[in-house]
């Protein structure tokens, strides 16, 4: 499993809130079939095709640009492990299981 953590941000909307631009991210995540976990800073995804999360990146990048920003930017990290199955949860267990 890949899991991706991306972050997006508008400039040039003369808007403090972004909560708008995450809630459409969001909602093109879903129609991919993803199910996004948004935190504070950034949303988390995960896939078993490096293709589908940059695809949702791409989505997600131009679904900023409809809704007027001016300006987008773009932050991505990906942990594609390959040597054992891995996934959101079993990350979160491994570091409350040490907590």
């Amino acid at each position: 499993m890949i899991i991706a953590e991306l972050t997006v941000v508008p400039l040039g909307t003369g808007t403090p809130s972004v909560s708008r631009y995450v809630a459409q991210a969001v909602a093109e995540l879903r129609k991919l079939g993803l199910e996004p976990q948004v935190t504070a800073m950034g949303t988390i995804i995960e896939a078993t095709e490096l293709s589908v999360i940059l695809e949702a990146v791409r989505k997600v990048h131009e679904s900023v640009f409809e809704q007027g920003a001016l300006r987008v930017v773009t932050t991505l990290k990906i942990d594609e492990r390959r040597d054992k199955a891995g996934s959101i949860e079993q990350k979160l267990r491994a570091v409350q299981s040490v907590s």
